[in-house]
């Protein structure tokens, strides 16, 4: 019997990988790994992708030098630039590459004395409105930067969508056209594309491509990503620790949310909001135990979820669990929560036991 547990599959992300590249074949791909490789362990994961990836991208330096005392020796991006001169010569002499999307970064490496100059990629805000310099501002950032001793010559561009899961409302064509003339007749390489973009928008791959969720198997829709070929990471189990009979009339859990129609019986499940499950999971979210979905009924708590089995059920204590995996998509878990698959993925604790599977 095992707690809750998440196992990884190296055999479905190498799988992720490939038809990602099928997808793009003139791209070079940034393997996204930022938030614990999307909680599914980030030393692992790289390990695992390494040889069939050209770089990395992270969202803070701590995460960048993790993979680098973990012998990782490919290109690593700072998504989000660096936050502090003082991180310069560390970025540096571990050989990282940064974003520069702000006055206050440019002016750093223009100040910067370093043991080496650093590979620089300009952020440009196509229309997120989050990070990035304004569309007029591009010449004087790219001069200034080429200018600058402690960059390299050749000059990155990189943008994000912000809508590139709505394939009809014609933001991300101009996204990409004000990207696309923003860099035209500039030296350097370019990339705007990550998940949306790749799955749903192939005049934007580029140079390259920004794999983050999909690499992990699972849709940045609600549409289960197995429509695209990919194959999900993560499954997240437990396991029963009781299988109780259970009267008409009475309620389960805190608070007697939930009470029971009919006479049945109620799995007990060694999961909770302590593990990371939502506690405001509705009850009839489905789990999967023996070939079969079973509702969550009554409310979560930190340690347990409690589950209608039926009157009938042939279930025992020690059974598998499975909150989401391939036998239940976590895009339809997302769905009926409300909560995105990259949150449901990224919130689990370090209680929850990992994992390491073909």
């Amino acid at each position: 019997m095992k707690p809750a547990t998440v196992k990884i599959s190296s055999v479905a992300l190498k799988h992720n990988i490939q038809k990602i590249k099928q997808k793009a074949p003139h791209s070079k791909v940034i393997a996204v790994v930022k938030a614990n490789a999307y909680g599914h362990g980030v030393e692992f994961v790289a390990q695992a992708v390494e040889e069939t990836v050209d770089g990395f991208g992270v969202a803070r330096l701590e995460e960048a030098l993790t993979l680098r005392s973990n012998g990782i020796i490919k290109p690593i991006l700072l998504l989000e630039g660096f936050f502090s001169a003082t991180d310069l010569p560390i970025i540096a002499v571990n050989n990282i590459q940064t974003v520069v999307h702000s006055q206050q970064q440019l002016v750093a490496l223009q100040q910067a004395n370093l043991p080496n100059p650093i590979k620089v990629w300009l952020k440009i805000d196509t229309g997120m409105h989050r990070l990035g310099v304004h569309l007029n501002e591009v010449d004087y950032y790219y001069n200034e930067l080429q200018q600058c001793a402690s960059v390299q010559p050749e000059i990155g561009f990189v943008s994000h969508f912000s809508r590139a899961d709505e394939l009809d409302c014609g933001y991300t064509e101009l996204q990409l056209q004000r990207f696309l003339q923003a860099t035209q007749n500039k030296q350097g390489e370019r990339s705007i594309a990550a998940s949306g973009g790749i799955l749903f928008w192939q005049q934007s791959h580029l140079d390259w491509i920004r794999p983050g969720i999909i690499m992990y198997g699972v849709s940045p829709t609600n549409t289960p990503a197995e429509i695209y070929g990919l194959k999900p990471v993560m499954t997240l189990t437990s396991s029963l620790i009781a299988v109780r009979t259970h009267q008409a009339g009475e309620p389960v859990g805190y608070g007697g949310i939930w009470v029971s129609e009919k006479d049945t019986k109620i799995g007990v499940t060694a999961i909770g909001y302590g593990d990371g499950y939502p506690r405001n999971i509705p009850v009839g979210t489905p789990v999967f135990i023996n070939g079969r979905r079973v509702p969550i009924v009554g409310r979560v708590s930190m340690d347990m979820v409690t589950v209608d089995l039926g009157a009938d059920c042939q279930d025992q204590v020690g059974d598998e669990v499975i909150l989401w995996g391939r036998e239940l998509p976590i895009e339809e878990i997302a769905s009926i929560t409300g909560i995105l698959s990259y949150e449901l993925m990224t919130k689990l604790t370090p209680r929850v036991l990992t994992e390491y599977v073909d």
